[in-house]
């Protein structure tokens, strides 16, 4: 009996738990006995939130970090029962599952937090609350000016019994920018919300400020613990300062496809919708059977490159929603040839970072909105 061994996939994300348990572990080493909330908001930053939450978990993560009670509850569900930590809710959320699994929630106002103690009085259980102070990022969190009133109010609350005050956190504006002046001044007022918080009789269990960039970089920032993302992932907050391999982190995703038609074309040939490349010589084209259907940047057009017949190429003329083009030149290739977007870069290939900056926005966005039709596979210890 013979066996036919399985065909290669179209497409496909490859992401290397064992890649992020490095990452975890490093960090973890770096900021010595504090706490590490690793983050794994938005589906793991598109490398699977289960599979990632788990690994980090096994690393020594203390705490997940996610956006929304839906992922707190996927969580939960799936069977990790440790902190977990939301942060974002509209007036009118249901609070009432969060507070039955011991998730901790984010008040940012005193109306916020009465919703809070309204969940909890309905469900019968003290709820995790942790306040978030605005200390510079104008987004989510309470201004200054009021925040003496939501401390108050959450004081009140404990008293009551309806609510633990867990943490007091805060997020960095600038980080990835280590001498900013706006680092000082944030980590300034988020001392001052924590020391009125403590004078309220408020005792939380951590306190935090710190993301991937402030880990790397201010140690002042860490206080309780630190909260990173882009980092336990292997890519660097912080390009323009120190890459990945110079903070020993390791890209843990891999984006790959296969070429789905090789073809020659003559000199002065238009490629792909408005013709924005025109071949030089004739050449050879290879179509690479992804697109901005599934979250290749448009931006990429002519610009992102691509590891195909062992060399790196860029992009040939306009992403398309299905697919691009690259042009091959004279290399030797046929349809079913192997191309990286891009992973760790070990290989001399392009990392998220390289398409970052030829796209002109973060790795952050690369890693989050790729997916789409392409399969999703593990490797590494447990995958």
């Amino acid at each position: 009996m013979t066996t036919t061994a399985p065909t290669p996939p179209r497409a496909e994300i490859v992401v290397d738990l064992d890649a992020v348990r490095h990452n975890v572990r490093a960090l973890k080493e770096r900021v010595g006995g504090r706490a590490l909330i690793a983050v794994v908001k938005a589906d793991g930053y598109g490398h699977g939130m289960l599979p990632v939450a788990r690994a980090a978990r096994e690393a020594g993560a203390d705490w997940l970090g996610v956006a929304v009670l839906e992922e707190a509850l996927a969580l939960r569900e799936a069977g990790d029962t440790g902190p977990v930590l939301c942060w974002l809710a509209v007036p009118g959320e249901d609070y009432r599952p969060a507070v039955e699994r011991d998730v901790d929630v984010t008040a940012y106002t005193v109306e916020e937090l009465a919703e809070i103690r309204e969940a909890a009085r309905a469900v019968g259980r003290t709820a995790r609350v942790q306040l978030k102070i605005d200390t510079g990022l104008a987004r989510g969190g309470s201004t200054e000016e009021a925040w003496p009133d939501l401390v108050s109010a959450a004081a009140e609350a404990e008293r009551s019994g309806q609510v633990r005050v867990t943490g007091v956190w805060s997020h960095f504006a600038c980080s990835d920018e280590p001498g900013h002046p706006a680092n000082d001044a944030q980590e300034q007022v988020f001392r001052w919300a924590v020391d009125l918080a403590e004078r309220s009789g408020l005792t939380p269990e951590i306190r935090h400020l710190a993301n991937s960039a402030a880990t790397l970089s201010r140690p002042s920032s860490w206080f309780d613990a630190v909260r990173c993302g882009i980092a336990c992932y292997g890519l660097t907050p912080m390009p323009e300062v120190s890459s990945a391999e110079e903070l020993g982190l390791v890209p843990a995703m891999t984006a790959r496809s296969r070429l789905a038609v090789v073809k020659g074309v003559r000199a002065g040939s238009g490629v792909s919708y408005g013709h924005m490349y025109v071949t030089p010589h004739d050449t050879t084209v290879g179509v690479v059977p992804v697109g901005y259907g599934d979250g290749i940047p448009r931006h990429g057009s002519s610009t992102a490159p691509v590891l195909a017949a062992d060399q790196v190429r860029r992009i040939a003329g306009r992403v398309c929603m299905d697919q691009f083009v690259l042009d091959l030149g004279d290399a030797e290739a046929s349809p079913g040839d192997p191309v990286v977007l891009f992973g760790t870069g070990r290989d001399g290939g392009p990392t998220a970072q390289d398409w970052a900056d030829a796209c002109g926005t973060i790795s952050y966005e690369i890693v989050t909105r790729i997916g789409g039709r392409m399969q999703r596979r593990y490797t590494g210890e447990g995958a």
